[in-house]
């Protein structure tokens, strides 16, 4: 079995290269921007002409969610026209795509979690430019998965985890916002259920939704992280109106993850119990 693996260099292609490394039994090339520009058709379809590939891990993603609303064209070419073209290629070369996708999508004006069938209407361009993507696959392709998931954090990368770390040294007083609910989820929970689809071998393609068990607001993730840390910083809860950003976010994106249990038979973590694992791991790698 051989497996493409796009945006090899941001964090879940770095935990799906950690957890290869670990178990040699796959044939997987990881490949960054600089080893194949998703954007360019040409050069997608050249690769895949010239490898024998059963699945596409699609990790390619421009994620600036506030750069997105300044920089539509490169949210477009990398989120939707680029996944297009992997899209196109898979379908031409019979390569299963799995695809991620985001919680973004969503407008965040209920306060139960939300399901696969539920009505899409992103706030911001990030998450416009995703939903184009998915719908882009949804009508090229039959054999896909699209894997939403939500505040994806990592011990690779820049994420969110790292961004609190590094005020909590620099700084004594740290403002997040309290009233914006979603769910943090650990990049390597989601590598090990994506070599789960894979290995299990169970054809069960479509729309799925995966992030950690449980809800937080940024406020309570920032608590979570701090803990761990020692300082004399002082953490303070902001509202949404107190700390303005280009994008504005859904208030409330948990995602209802009640499909992928029942089809994939999978246990999830709790983000608390993921969260002091990654936490450890950064610690022990210091």
């Amino acid at each position: 079995m051989k497996i493409l693996v796009t945006g090899a260099n941001g964090q879940l292609g770095s935990e799906l290269k950690e957890l290869y490394q670990k178990k040699l039994k796959r044939n997987l090339i990881f490949l960054g921007k600089n080893d194949l520009d998703i954007t360019v058709q040409k050069d997608v379809d050249q690769f895949f002409l010239s490898n024998d590939l059963d699945y596409c891990i699609n990790c390619a993603a421009y994620t600036f969610v506030d750069g997105c609303e300044s920089n539509k064209k490169l949210a477009d070419n990398v989120n939707h026209y680029g996944v297009r073209n992997l899209a196109n290629a898979c379908k031409n070369n019979n390569v299963t795509l799995i695809h991620i996708s985001t919680d973004f999508v969503f407008r965040g004006d209920q306060n139960i979690p939300y399901t696969e069938s539920h009505f899409t209407d992103p706030l911001n361009y990030y998450g416009k430019s995703k939903l184009k993507g998915e719908e882009c696959i949804k009508d090229i392709m039959e054999e896909y998965y699209i894997i939403r998931t939500s505040w994806l954090y990592s011990s690779f990368g820049n994420n969110f985890l790292k961004t609190i770390k590094r005020l909590a040294q620099s700084k004594k007083d740290i403002g997040v916002v309290s009233d914006q609910i979603g769910t943090p989820t650990y990049a390597r929970d989601l590598a090990k259920f994506i070599f789960q689809i894979i290995d299990g071998k169970k054809l069960c393609y479509g729309l799925f939704h995966f992030s950690n068990e449980g809800l937080a607001s940024w406020y309570d993730f920032s608590q979570a992280i701090l803990e761990h840390q020692n300082g004399s910083f002082k953490l303070f809860p902001l509202t949404t109106q107190e700390y303005p950003l280009p994008a504005k976010r859904p208030v409330y994106s948990v995602l209802d993850k009640s499909k992928i249990k029942s089809v994939f038979q999978t246990k999830i973590p709790h983000w608390r119990e993921s969260l002091r694992e990654c936490m450890d791991l950064i610690q022990k790698n210091k």
